[in-house]
Parts: C-alpha cells; sequence; structure tokens
C-alpha cells in the first residue's frame, strides 16, 4: 500500500471515531424535551372552548372582535386547528355572526380528513358537526309542520270562502223566489179585485 493512500486511511478512520464518539472533550447536548400529547391536546381543546365562552358572555362589540379575530387567524394559516375553531365561532349561536350552514361547511371538510385533527379536536368536531346537524333537521321539520299548518289554514279559509258564497249564493236565489213569488201574489191580488170591482 502506498503511504500516500495509508495515510488518507488512517485520517479518515480518526475522523469516523471522533464523531461516533460524539468528540471525546465536549459536552453531551441537552435532550428533547419530552411532550405530553394528552395534555398538549387538553390545552388546545380548552383554548377552543375558552373562546366559545368569551363569545357567549361577550358583549356585541366584544363579540364580534372574537369573531373577526378567528377569522383573520383562518385567513390568515387555514390550518385545520384554526379552521375547527373559526367553525366552532360561526356555530356559536346568540351572536351577530352566527352562520350554521358555513361552520357545518367548515366541520364536514374537517371530519372528511380526520387525520388531520389531533383526537381531541376530532371529537369536539364531530360532536359539533352532529349538534349542527340535530338542528338541520329540526329546522326543517319545523319549516316542513309550518307550511303545512299554513297550507291547511288556506285550505280552511277557502273552503269557508267556498261555504259563505255558496250560502250568499243561496240567499240571493231565495231572495229572488220571494220577489217572484211576492209578484205573483200581488198580480193575483190585482185581478181579485179587478174581479170584485166589476161585480154589481
Amino acid at each position: 500500500m502506498r503511504p500516500s493512500l495509508l495515510a488518507t486511511g488512517l485520517a479518515a478512520l480518526a475522523l469516523s471515531g471522533c464523531s461516533l464518539t460524539g468528540g471525546l472533550g465536549r459536552t453531551p447536548a441537552p435532550a428533547e424535551p419530552v411532550i405530553d400529547r394528552a395534555q398538549a391536546q387538553a390545552l388546545l381543546v380548552s383554548g377552543h372552548l375558552e373562546i366559545l365562552q368569551r363569545l357567549l358572555a361577550g358583549r356585541p362589540a366584544e363579540q364580534a372582535e372574537i369573531v373577526a379575530a378567528a377569522k383573520r387567524d383562518f385567513d390568515d394559516a387555514p390550518t385545520p386547528s384554526r379552521q375547527l375553531r373559526y367553525a366552532l365561532v360561526l356555530a356559536t349561536p346568540n351572536h351577530a355572526s352566527t352562520d350554521t350552514a358555513e361552520a357545518e361547511r367548515l366541520l364536514r371538510e374537517l371530519t372528511a380528513t380526520p387525520e388531520s385533527l389531533v383526537p381531541a379536536e376530532r371529537s369536539l368536531a364531530r360532536l359539533e358537526l352532529a349538534q349542527l346537524e340535530r338542528q338541520s333537521l329540526l329546522a326543517a321539520e319545523n319549516r316542513r309542520l309550518q307550511a303545512a299548518l299554513e297550507r291547511a289554514e288556506r285550505d280552511r279559509n277557502s273552503s269557508a270562502s267556498r261555504r259563505l258564497q255558496a250560502e250568499i249564493d243561496e240567499n240571493a236565489r231565495l231572495r229572488k223566489a220571494l220577489e217572484d213569488a211576492q209578484k205573483k201574489l200581488d198580480a193575483i191580488a190585482d185581478i181579485e179585485r179587478t174581479i170584485t170591482e166589476r161585480k154589481p
């Protein structure tokens, strides 16, 4: 073996040895902090719930500010977590920006790709979507019953109008018949008077 190749090989071996041992004179790098996933999920969900609590308890100006902030965050970086928060804000009742249809659409998108959310958020999204679907069904049933009630009321009014018109027509017919009968009686009375007057 040539001396230059031997020297190169020894240098490479020495360098690899140093890299394997991590450098004998250096202090080891600090260990990565251990992340408690359950705690991180709990903090994430409690953050969503805290926003909703502030939204429910706030005055109209504060509610508008919360909605605007949630929309701005979602528009700036539409992550699944921000989409969930914005959907939850829109689904919350009793504020000027409540939009259950849009909230339902956003939640459907999220539940179509459940792996994009952490398990706790996934459960929250499914729970809220189920609630909105129930509300939609109840609203649709309420509209159906209201329409049926209005239709029945119209039918009743129409039937009453027809009966009333029939009674008016019958009264008019009877009045005309009475007038005709009266004319006939008057004519008979005139004939009788004429006969009586002609008698000697």
